[in-house]
Parts: C-alpha cells; structure tokens; sequence
C-alpha cells in the first residue's frame, strides 16, 4: 500500500462519503399488522437509528480536509482522531445493527473500516508528508523598532489643501 498523503487523504474522503450515504439509507422496516386496516409500514434509517453516525461521517470528511492543510506532530494526532472516528463508525453500526437490513449498515462498517485505515496511515506517516507552502504562513515580524514618523495634525492638511496643495506628497 502507498504511504503518501493522497491515500490516506483520499481513503478518509471514500470511506467518509460510503458511511455518509449509507447512514441515510433505510435499515429496518416494521411492519405492523392491523386486522381490518391495511399494515402500517415504519422506516428507520441508520441516522434515525444512532444520529450521531452520521456527525462522525461529517467529522471525517473535514478531518481528510484538514490533513492536507496541517503538518508534524498536528498531522499526526489528527490522524488518530481519523482513526477514531473510523472505529466510532463502526462501534455505532454493530450496535444500532440488530434487526436491520445487513445492505446498509455492512456498507457504513466498511466505510468507517476505511477511514480508520486512511487515519492509521495518516498517524503513522504523516509527519513525513510535505507540508503546504509557506508562503500561506504568517511572516514573523522584524525585530528592528520601526521609524516613528511624525503625524501631522488635521488643519495643516486641511490648510494645505485650502492653499491648492497637495498634503500627500
């Protein structure tokens, strides 16, 4: 397997996406059956199941995100956040599976199975990766005290200006 950022980047992304769709399909239908009415039908999706599933999914498409924009030691506990939140996935499918169609929430484990790995990789390589540019990073500031130039007051340019020049130049 690659160790670059593009996997990991683009497994979080995947796997994110999977349990995202997943989560909002339709896992169990109750039927109930009523003598003399027609059977009333009640859907559940895996989000009405464990609303919280589909948080992680959002969590995990903005962490895949932010890996590209952090780098070192920040790359990497962001990376074990992604795995955790792969693993937090696939904890709330198991339980929330009981009684579902197995479709839906096998899909949302093999998401969240994939951004843990994309996390894992992240954690583990991440502070190897390149970094973005520096020219997007705040310059640090000159040591040297800058000159203090004298601030006219207003009048003086307001009495420039009456007299037809110019008080900027």
């Amino acid at each position: 397997m690659r160790r670059g950022p593009a996997t990991a980047v683009l497994a979080c992304l995947a796997g994110a996406g999977v349990a995202l769709l997943a989560v909002t399909r339709v896992w169990v239908v109750e039927v109930e059956h009523r003598p003399g009415l027609s059977d009333l039908r009640t859907e559940q999706t895996g989000a009405q199941a464990q609303p919280w599933l589909i948080g992680l999914a959002l969590m995990a498409l903005a962490g895949a995100g932010a890996l590209l924009a952090t780098r070192g030691t920040v790359r990497r506990v962001l990376g074990g956040l992604l795995a955790l939140t792969g693993v937090g996935l696939v904890v709330g499918t198991v339980l929330a599976w009981a009684g579902a169609d197995p479709v839906w929430p096998a899909v949302t484990v093999v998401g969240g199975l994939v951004v843990a790995a994309g996390g894992v990789l992240a954690g583990w390589y991440g502070h190897t990766w390149a970094a973005m540019s520096s020219r997007y990073e705040r310059k640090p500031e000159a040591t040297a005290a800058p000159e203090v130039q004298s601030v006219p007051d207003s009048r003086a340019f307001w009495d420039a200006l009456d007299r037809g020049e110019d008080p900027t130049r």
